[in-house]
């Protein structure tokens, strides 16, 4: 399906891989709407498109609270017409502990913005979504949904969720007019650390934010928007998450041993 003409919403527009998906979906001729927790990445988001034609709209919300998604998809519809596509973006991850050191708040948070966040706007979306002429529903999953992630436990089990969840729609709505597709990213440039309410000092955070290997925004955002237009539902984004998709169903007990080197830095010690 292009995106030229259509209506799409994207959730995390505020900053990172959001505001990259709604550049880049404006660039492409399609009308955006726009959520996030943060107003202020969102005005941010808006000032960056340059447009003041009403082909950007931002509305604050927090995709946890089941009760506001289902009101602002309702006024979202009400104000700007029938929705065409829903990008769920928004995520985060958490701490690099070991689950035995992860607080039940953290543990909820994740899941509730990872998990239940996509899960809410696509069940509020996909009613008006059948109705229309033809239709898409893009969920971020993550390389670490398809394979353990040291330190990140419970963000990968969260992203395996939507995998699976995901996966299981492909098949359910194999036979209509809306065609969805689950996303892998690899390493992307973004401030997801900051945005998950963490801090990273020294050698760790040069190399989670600073490593050369890691995709631009923007490019990974291409490279999504390319896969929806084609029809593919399972997109893959950075040579890094095909190869360990790859590797991981090869050999998963050398997949994890590598990536588990790769991470040393990172891996928390055992308690």
């Amino acid at each position: 399906m292009k995106v030229a003409d259509k209506l799409w919403l994207v959730t995390g527009g505020g900053n990172g891989m959001g505001r990259s998906l709604v550049l880049t979906l404006l660039a492409r001729g399609a009308r955006v709407v726009t959520v996030d927790i943060n107003q202020q990445g969102l005005d941010e988001t808006l000032a960056l498109s340059g447009t003041n034609d009403g082909s950007l709209l931002t509305y604050a919300l927090n995709i946890a609270d089941r009760e506001a998604v289902e009101k602002t998809v309702a006024q979202i519809i009400s104000e700007n017409g029938p929705m065409d596509g829903v990008i769920n973006n928004a995520g985060i991850i958490q701490p690099f502990k070991n689950l035995n050191e992860l607080d039940y708040p953290t543990l909820e948070r994740v899941f509730n913005v990872n998990f239940w966040g996509t899960l809410y706007l696509t069940k509020a979306v996909l009613p008006h979504l059948l109705k229309r002429p033809e239709a898409h529903i893009v969920n971020v999953s993550s390389m670490g949904g398809f394979f353990a992630f040291p330190g990140q436990t419970l963000y990968g089990a969260s992203k395996a969720a939507v995998k699976l969840t995901t996966e299981g729609l492909i098949q359910e709505l194999r036979n209509t007019r809306v065609r969805v597709s689950v996303v892998f990213p690899g390493a992307i440039h973004t401030n997801i650390m900051a945005n998950s309410g963490l801090e990273v000092s020294g050698k760790k955070a040069s190399s989670k934010n600073g490593a050369s290997s890691a995709l631009p925004a923007d490019k990974a955002a291409e490279i999504m928007i390319d896969g929806i237009e084609k029809n593919i539902s399972r997109i893959f984004v950075g040579k890094d998450s095909r190869m360990m998709d790859y590797m991981y169903r090869l050999n998963p007990d050398w997949a994890l041993r590598f990536i588990a080197k790769k991470m040393k830095d990172h891996l928390p010690k055992t308690s």
